[in-house]
C-alpha cells in the first residue's frame, strides 16, 4: 500500500498552487468585472512577470539556435548545406517577431546575446565535436550582423 499523499486538487480548488488553470480563469474573470479586491495581487504579479520573462527565454533561444548555425557555419565550411541556411533564415525571423511583438527586449540584445552565444557555442561543439579552441570564446559578431538576412560569417 502505497502511504504517499494524495496532493491532487479537487475539482472547485481555485488556488493558484492548487489548480493553475482553474485560477487563471477565475482572475481573468474577476478584472473583466472589476473585483479588483478579490484578485490575487501577489500571485497574479508573478505570473506576469514571468510572462515577460519567458519572452526574453524565447529570444535567447532562438538566437542560441542561430548561433549555433552561424558558427557551424564558419566552422564547418565543406559541410554547408541548404539545411543550415533554413535553420539560419527560420531563426532570424522569429527572433524579428519577438523583437517586433516585444520592442523592450531591444536595450537588452547585448546581455541578452552573451548568454545566447555561450549556450550557441556549447551546442556547436556537441553537434561538430570540435576542438573548444576552434571556436570563439565570445561571440565574433555584432548583434546587427546576426540579425542580419544578408550575414553568413567567413570561414574561421
Amino acid at each position: 500500500m502505497d502511504d504517499t499523499p494524495d496532493f491532487r486538487p479537487s475539482a472547485n480548488d481555485t488556488s493558484h498552487d492548487g489548480d493553475f488553470h482553474a485560477w487563471a480563469m477565475d482572475q481573468g474573470r474577476k478584472l473583466r468585472d472589476g473585483q479588483l479586491n478579490a484578485l490575487d495581487v501577489l500571485n497574479l504579479a508573478e505570473e506576469i512577470e514571468d510572462m515577460g520573462r519567458a519572452e526574453k527565454r524565447e529570444l535567447t533561444n532562438r538566437l542560441a539556435v542561430l548561433l549555433t548555425h552561424l558558427l557551424k557555419w564558419a566552422a564547418q565550411p565543406a559541410r554547408r548545406g541548404r539545411s543550415w541556411l533554413a535553420t539560419i533564415g527560420e531563426q532570424r525571423d522569429q527572433a524579428d517577431l519577438l523583437l517586433r511583438d516585444n520592442p523592450s527586449l531591444r536595450p537588452l540584445l547585448t546581455e541578452i546575446m552573451g548568454d545566447a552565444y555561450r549556450l550557441g557555442r556549447r551546442a556547436a561543439l556537441r553537434e561538430t565535436r570540435l576542438a573548444a579552441d576552434r571556436l570563439p570564446a565570445a561571440c565574433p559578431w555584432e548583434v546587427g550582423q546576426v540579425l542580419d538576412e544578408g550575414f553568413l560569417p567567413e570561414p574561421f
